[in-house]
């Protein structure tokens, strides 16, 4: 997988996994909310069913009212308040129904079949004793009491909510119910519609997922590529400055093969012919070839050292037999003689031991902003320190000159090249290059680890 590759993944896996506990959350909380939601409906249903159970029930108790308080227990008597009750009805499914407290069923409306039977021993499918219970509640002053209950317009079992009161008088359990199926019906709506708000929550959560990360993928590619094409224009523009970087040291080094050791050569190779020619003459011209070889031995030996003197330029032998501090010690000795310039060089602490790319690099350093003092800055004295401090290494080069406007001279087309090579070799190697330049001197900085 390609790091760009790596970069996207790292920032959609995120933002991802947020949606996810998000998405957890919302979710969990909503079927929290759904179910207190159906537990408040079906409390405020199953106490609305109530109150108009007792408002159905105190309306049959008022309507034989007139018989059950006259006192007599005789079958007529008993016979038209079952008429009553039997005649009463409220929906498709309400009704009345009587029954003696041995579980006899006296009256029902409804099923017929049933009147004269005894359900004492009646149980629904989970085995709980239906009309016992309703006996046991109506003994008890009466009240509310849930139980299966076969429904008159579908024949189908359901539950039901009844509500039962006894006629202590005559030994009765009267009462009445709601069958509880709607109420059932209406929650299994409500569950059904709270499904489908979570399902559609969850998909617009899904869909913000993705878009999200559609995004962030996008927004992260086209980063990618424009860092990618700012790269390549750096590396274009880098790659121009290394080639003209070469150019420059290979006409510095035609200029000093052709002006220096080139005219010695030529000269050399003159007085030789000149010599050879009068050593088959006179005394006196033998004398003249002597001399004459003489010199050119002397003009020889200046070869040599012109030859050595762009050759250590090149790379010096000391960075590599002794290391960089002895290098720097005789580069500044180079300069102090060339250059006319005291350059002083002060080591601290033990640099034997760096990586050859931190010598190279701090080695190259110190040569151009030597360099540019000789060329520019007008200095009469120039310190080099080089300071090992633990992991890190520091090179510090000050001097006394003029100065100059360190960010003017850098962004300058034409001039700042230096300054720029100087900057792309500390940062090719993780290090730091720090300038402070004042009209009365300037001091270039680099600091990099280098290890133990």
């Amino acid at each position: 997988m390609k790091l760009r590759q790596k970069v996207i993944l790292l920032a959609v896996t995120p933002l991802i996994l947020a949606l996810c506990v998000i998405a957890l959350f919302v979710r969990h909380q909503a079927i929290t909310l759904a179910e207190q939601q159906r537990e408040t409906i079906q409390q405020a249903y199953l106490a609305s069913k109530e109150i108009e159970l007792k408002h159905y029930v105190a309306i049959a108790a008022q309507s034989i009212a007139h018989l059950t308080g006259s006192g007599r227990t005789d079958a007529a008597t008993m016979d038209e308040a079952k008429r009553i009750l039997s005649s009463l009805s409220f929906g498709n499914d309400g009704y009345f129904f009587v029954y003696d407290y041995q579980g006899n069923n006296l009256m029902h409306p409804r099923q017929p079949e049933l009147v004269g039977r005894n359900l004492w021993e009646l149980r629904d499918a989970s085995g709980e004793p239906t009309i016992q219970r309703l006996v046991a509640r109506a003994k008890a002053g009466g009240g509310l009491q849930r139980y299966m209950w076969a429904k008159p317009s579908s024949s189908k079992t359901a539950p039901k909510l009844g509500y039962v009161v006894p006629v202590a008088n005559w030994g009765w359990m009267m009462g009445t119910g709601i069958y509880l199926d709607d109420v059932d019906a209406a929650l299994a709506k409500i569950d059904a519609q709270q499904s489908r708000n979570i399902r559609g929550t969850m998909l617009w959560i899904a869909a913000m997922a993705i878009v999200s990360a559609l995004v962030v993928a996008g927004s992260g590619y086209a980063l990618n590529v424009s860092e990618l094409r700012v790269a390549d224009a750096k590396l274009k523009v880098l790659a121009q400055r290394v080639v003209e970087s070469q150019e420059e040291e290979r006409a510095r080094l035609s200029r000093d093969l052709h002006d220096g050791i080139s005219q010695w050569l030529v000269s050399i190779k003159l007085q030789i012919e000149a010599g050879v020619i009068r050593l088959g003459g006179s005394a006196e011209q033998q004398q003249a070839a002597r001399a004459s070889f003489e010199h050119t031995a002397h003009q020889l030996n200046d070869v040599l050292g012109e030859v050595r003197r762009i050759s250590h330029n090149l790379r010096p032998a000391l960075l590599d037999d002794l290391g960089l501090a002895a290098a720097l010690d005789h580069l500044a000795q180079e300069c102090t003689h060339n250059a006319a310039v005291p350059v002083r060089f002060r080591a601290e602490g033990s640099t034997e031991a760096l990586p050859h790319v931190v010598n190279t690099v701090l080695f190259r350093i110190a040569q151009e902003a030597l360099t540019n003092i000789e060329r520019h800055a007008q200095a009469s004295c120039v310190d080099i320190t080089l300071i090992r401090d633990g992991r890190k290494v520091i090179l510090r080069i000050a001097d006394n000159g003029s100065g100059f406007d360190p960010a003017m001279v850098a962004s300058h087309p034409k001039r700042g090249i230096g300054l720029r090579n100087m900057m792309e070799r500390m940062e090719a190697i993780g290090g730091e290059l720090q300038i402070d330049s004042m009209p009365d001197g300037t001091i270039v900085q680099a600091s990099v680890e280098a290890g133990a």
